[in-house]
């Protein structure tokens, strides 16, 4: 609440606002022009009883007057205001209410379930599955692809990182380059294919990870082509 002094440097303030002499206000608030003035000189303490009658006069509310509400604020600055500038802060407020009430939710992404033909290694190999695919939830987009694997190990960081489900399509035409799934003698790598003048071969990102020759020593047939 508002000291005796807040409260009549406000009705003050408020009287001069809505440019009342002291003879008007006292006139508004059914009061002697004298006891006005004693309370603005501040040689008589302002009567809280009469409140409401200073309120009404001046357009605030009692709780503005005596400081406890903080919302009457916003009332008392736009009673002081002209008709075209109330008008901006209707417009303004509507506009913030509306962008209020308009918040956009992000969607939670939605699970599914994706069927993961066994594991492919970015290491030392695996066995990829001749039999049922098991579903796996999957909470990230789901490209075209013709089936899905787990990578193991590490050796394709950062591309893929260990148990990262990935989607692959069926083909056996592949380019240099390319990040492919291939049997390589009878277990399933994911690799990146390279062919250049020192030949062909399955490479790791991984740099600790030694290069896989394609040659006529190894056996190396190719699943598909990752999706990226």
């Amino acid at each position: 609440m508002r000291t005796n002094d807040e409260i009549v440097n406000l009705i003050k303030e408020l009287t001069d606002n809505r440019g009342y002499s002291i003879s008007e206000l006292a006139r508004r608030v059914d009061m002697a022009k004298s006891a006005v003035s004693r309370y603005f000189n501040r040689t008589r303490e302002f009567p809280l009883n009469r409140v409401n009658e200073f309120a009404s006069a001046l357009g605030v509310t009692p709780e503005y007057i005596l400081g406890l509400s903080q919302d009457d604020d916003i009332v008392s600055i736009y009673n002081q205001l002209d008709t075209n500038r109330r008008n901006n802060v209707v417009d303004y407020a509507r506009k913030q209410l509306d962008e209020q009430n308009n918040v956009v939710a992000f969607p939670i992404p939605e699970k599914r379930q994706v069927s993961v033909y066994g594991a492919v290694s970015a290491g030392t190999g695996e066995y990829l599955l001749d039999g049922k695919p098991e579903l796996v939830e999957y909470d990230g987009d789901v490209p075209a692809h013709d089936f899905a694997v787990v990578v193991n190990g590490d050796s394709m960081l950062p591309l893929f990182d260990d148990k990262q489900i990935i989607f692959v399509k069926k083909t056996t035409e592949v380019r240099s380059g390319q990040i492919v799934i291939a049997d390589y003698d009878q277990q399933a790598y994911v690799k990146k294919l390279i062919k250049d003048d020192n030949g062909c071969r399955l490479v790791s990102l991984n740099r600790r990870y030694d290069d896989m020759p394609i040659d006529d020593n190894h056996e190396m047939s190719i699943f598909g082509v990752v999706v990226l």
